[in-house]
């Protein structure tokens, strides 16, 4: 696990009180140490290792920190954060979405609230396996990815990218999960990914793309990578077709015009890229505004040449890394 804290500013404002928010953050920026990016996994002894479900639904959504669609977390009070949470806890447990995958998203972090967003949401939404890795921390804020299953999860690891000042860590959550579709196949291994790229540069999130490439491309299951890419399809920098080709992934229409998620330009910025061994079943963006970004929901299906967990390596004991 590579860890790195430098911290300086974060995206999505605007105007003077984007400056009010940097000059904050310049006054909170501190190297935060490695035990930063730990990450914290909560999940039921009794939970069983296989999930049974013959489609798996899967849900990306970036929270936005709470703040919903206002401009910046630090100046609204505890209780419309609150509130706002409130409203993400209601969708997630409307999707029935198996699996969710998040990005800024806050542990108790005095800029947005000082409760754990992500604790909250799980307990709200019946989630009992819960990830979370904090990339970017500091006295005022602890954030980064998650994800939160009824599915056990097997193995979890964590993984902050390389700094890149002046903008915050960022990095991606894997959650391996054991997912048995249906009564005629055999058990598959299957690891979850939840990233957050850089928005601010190109080359950044290049460098980002490399580094997931590195870590990923050294397993051997089947894969499914969920959050905010920054990034369209079609971008200059070709930053999605480039991961898909590499790690052998798929979008769903990944050139359709019509399944915008960033709310203030309705670019397509969230992904549900899935294995070649895997299908979608269907596909869609929810039209609720409960962050800047809107959510996006996947089924997906086993192609039946989809490797087993015989054919793979399953290890007989949890393990978290």
């Amino acid at each position: 696990m590579r860890v790195f804290n430098c911290l300086v500013v974060d995206g999505n404002s605007s105007g003077w009180m984007t400056v009010c928010a940097l000059l904050l953050l310049q006054v909170a920026c501190t190297v935060a140490p490695a035990s930063a990016s730990v990450i914290s996994v909560t999940q039921p002894q009794s939970a069983a290792i296989a999930y049974t479900a013959d489609t798996l639904k899967l849900m990306s959504l970036n929270i936005a920190h709470g703040r919903k669609d206002g401009l910046n977390q630090l100046f609204l009070s505890t209780e419309t954060i609150r509130k706002n949470i409130d409203a993400i806890a209601t969708v997630l447990a409307s999707t029935g979405a198996d699996i969710v995958a998040l990005q800024e998203a806050d542990a108790p972090s005095r800029w947005s609230g000082g409760f754990d967003h992500v604790a909250l949401l799980a307990k709200q939404a019946n989630y009992a396996a819960v990830a979370h890795t904090p990339h970017a921390s500091s006295w005022l804020f602890h954030y980064g990815t998650a994800i939160l299953s009824h599915a056990a999860f097997t193995e979890v690891l964590n993984y902050t990218f390389a700094p890149s000042p002046p903008t915050l860590n960022k990095g991606f959550t894997l959650a391996q999960i054991v997912w048995q579709p249906d009564g005629d196949q055999q058990p598959l291994l299957l690891d979850i990914v939840s990233v957050h790229l850089d928005f601010s540069r190109k080359q950044v999130r290049e460098n980002q793309i490399r580094e997931m490439r590195r870590v990923l491309s050294g397993r051997d299951n089947p894969l499914v990578i969920l959050g905010d890419f920054n990034s369209d399809w079609l971008a200059g920098e070709l930053l999605l077709q480039s991961l898909a080709g590499d790690l052998g992934l798929k979008g769903f229409r990944p050139s359709a015009n019509d399944l915008g998620t960033y709310v203030s330009d309705d670019k397509r910025l969230d992904w549900i890229l899935i294995s070649e061994s895997l299908e979608f079943k269907s596909y869609a963006v929810l039209p609720d505004v409960i962050s800047d970004h809107k959510a996006v929901v996947a089924e997906i299906i086993p192609r039946r040449t989809s490797r087993t967990v015989e054919q793979q390596t399953l290890r007989a004991r949890i393990s978290y890394r």
